[in-house]
């Protein structure tokens, strides 16, 4: 059999170490400079240069410009849930410092992957919209909201009826690398998501993809949707 000569080419490319540093920084949803980007690969910046254009040629990544600057980002959810898939079946990485395990506690305990919540946060949540009956099982791929669920965001403020899918798949099956278990993704997640950030339930944590959820996030989660955080992330 034949191996599909694109499926080798993007593995290759997203598989070499620089890149996929510059890839699982950029995992959070952000978008930043290539200077940055060179400094947390560890190289230079014409390096960084050459490698970022290999990915945006590879429709891996984007890049938008503003004035003089130019900020790259993951062009997909697709590309995200695809390093999620990866990051799910490598060994855990070796934690050579006090700080370095810090950062994955934090990491591993909430974070954002692409534009929706992961790490056991996310997990939580989505367990704990399964057990309440606002989503359910529709595949071994996908979710879906129940009618109970409509109702339920509908008071939290976000009507799923009115707003329009487009390409999007409406709640993905997203294996969470850290949990082994699904979280939601999809246009489901990231709505909710960027609606928790909007009312300060969650922050992000500085230098990381990692999120913290705050005071009045912690009340909130257990007032609507039944999920007691027991664990708060200092910034």
């Amino acid at each position: 059999m034949n191996v599909n000569t694109n499926y080798t080419t993007i593995m290759s490319l997203i598989g070499e170490q620089t890149r996929a540093i510059m890839l699982d920084t950029l995992l959070g949803g952000q978008s930043l400079p290539a200077g940055e980007l060179a400094y947390i690969a560890g190289v230079t910046p014409q390096t960084a240069s050459s490698h970022l254009s290999k990915l945006i040629d590879a429709n891996v990544l984007l890049v938008e410009t503003n004035g003089r600057h130019r900020y790259y980002r993951l062009a997909s959810p697709e590309v995200a849930q695809l390093m999620e898939l990866i990051a799910a079946v490598t060994p855990p990485v070796r934690v050579r410092s006090l700080r370095e395990s810090e950062q994955m506690k934090k990491v591993r305990h909430a974070r954002t992957c692409y534009d929706h919540l992961a790490g056991r946060l996310g997990v939580d949540l989505t367990k704990s919209m399964l057990d309440n009956g606002l989503i359910e099982v529709e595949s071994p791929t996908d979710f879906s909201l129940t009618s109970q669920g409509h109702d339920h965001f509908r008071q939290f403020g976000i009507d799923f009826s009115v707003i329009k899918l487009g390409r999007r798949v409406f709640a993905r099956r997203c294996l969470d690398w850290s949990e082994r278990y699904h979280h939601v993704g999809g246009l489901l997640g990231a709505t909710l998501t960027s609606a928790l950030f909007e009312r300060r339930w969650i922050e992000r944590v500085e230098g990381l993809r990692a999120v913290k959820v705050t005071d009045v996030g912690r009340s909130g989660f257990r007032e609507f949707f039944g999920l007691d955080v027991k664990e708060i992330i200092k910034a």
